[in-house]
């Protein structure tokens, strides 16, 4: 009986793998991509003992280490041993992602894996796979985006370790991106990437907001850079949520019956419409953005990438200054008790 029933499950978990044979395989080739990158990462302490390494790079390593340090103290962040090693990309991106949406509504393609949950996107150790999947998601009619990633968090299964581009980033931007992703490790709801994304963002741009004033100093020049640079940031990203919202309306208009052609026309003049408003856009500094959307007109997968990193981080800031003051610790708190869910 016992051997039968061990038959059995031999028997469905053959065709799990059989069915799910794609999904294994991407499985695999992630796990292994990720390995690779944790293996061939150093300690920190044997970089900084390393006469061969710059200093300039020990400098940022060390950076780093202050950044981390200031999050858990002051941030409410979980300590860990994310960024304590180094893995050097010889001047290589690492990972690819790959997103997609519908061409005539702001529905973005979801992509299912086991205990992790739903995703708005899909990652690829290697540029081959990613643009295979970018044109087969366009042959299925999808409109795709896919681009390379700074940073990204294994939510606690790996140590995280830093990228070697990561250290060409400013003073702020690293900080930011640095926060950004310890918040993932912090505080992250299974089939909830919107809510995740503004979280690591919100958290990391006021994050790095206080970190830099306490380590450069309040009226420091690094400070002052770096908030100048955010409210032009600011002022691009809102316009492109409320340009968002105007697409939105403007597919929700289509009767179920228009022509695709029609449909593309004035699509097209939607977006038309958004790039000239690109120019009027009020800034302190020229926008290498701006200037690139100029020259690459956006598509519906653009459009939700910004709503996914930054459409609730209004409603998010509103919770943090009037329920909780500034404190991040309530504030992490709050969601921990409000999310059982959270991995």
């Amino acid at each position: 009986m016992i051997k039968k029933i061990l038959y059995a499950l031999l028997l469905l978990l053959i065709a799990g793998l059989i069915w799910q044979y794609e999904l294994v395989g991407y499985g695999l080739a992630q796990a292994k991509g990720q390995l690779t990158i944790v293996w061939n990462s150093r300690p920190i302490e044997e970089v900084l003992a390393d006469s061969t390494v710059a200093d300039s790079v020990k400098q940022r390593l060390l950076y780093i280490q202050d950044i981390r340090q200031y999050a858990t103290d002051s941030l409410g962040i979980l300590p860990s041993e994310n960024y304590t090693t180094f893995f050097d990309q010889q001047g290589k991106p690492s990972l690819w992602v790959v997103t997609a949406c519908q061409p005539y509504a702001l529905e973005p393609k979801q992509w299912w894996f086991p205990i992790l949950g739903s995703f708005p996107y899909k990652g690829f150790f290697e540029e081959e796979k990613a643009q295979k999947e970018m044109e087969a998601l366009e042959a299925e009619g999808w409109e795709v985006r896919m681009g390379t990633v700074s940073g990204w968090s294994t939510l606690g299964w790996l140590k995280d370790p830093i990228l070697s581009s990561m250290l060409f980033r400013g003073d702020g931007s690293l900080a930011e991106l640095i926060i950004h992703e310890l918040t993932h490790g912090t505080l992250y709801v299974k089939d909830s990437v919107d809510f995740n994304e503004n979280l690591a963002s919100f958290v990391g741009e006021i994050g790095a907001e206080r970190f830099l004033a306490y380590y450069f100093g309040p009226n420091s020049p690094e400070l002052e850079k770096y908030k100048n640079r955010g409210k032009d940031s600011e002022v691009i990203t809102q316009y492109i949520l409320r340009s968002t919202q105007q697409l939105d309306s403007l597919y929700k208009s289509f009767p179920a019956d228009m022509a695709v052609e029609m449909k593309q026309q004035r699509k097209e003049a939607a977006i038309n419409r958004f790039i000239e408003g690109l120019s009027i856009l009020s800034l302190a500094i020229p926008s290498e953005r701006i200037e690139y959307l100029k020259q690459n007109p956006p598509n519906n997968a653009f459009f939700m990438s910004y709503v996914r990193y930054n459409g609730k981080k209004v409603d998010l800031e509103k919770v943090f200054y009037e329920q909780f003051g500034g404190d991040f610790h309530r504030f992490f708190s709050y969601y921990k008790e409000k999310y059982p869910s959270t991995l």
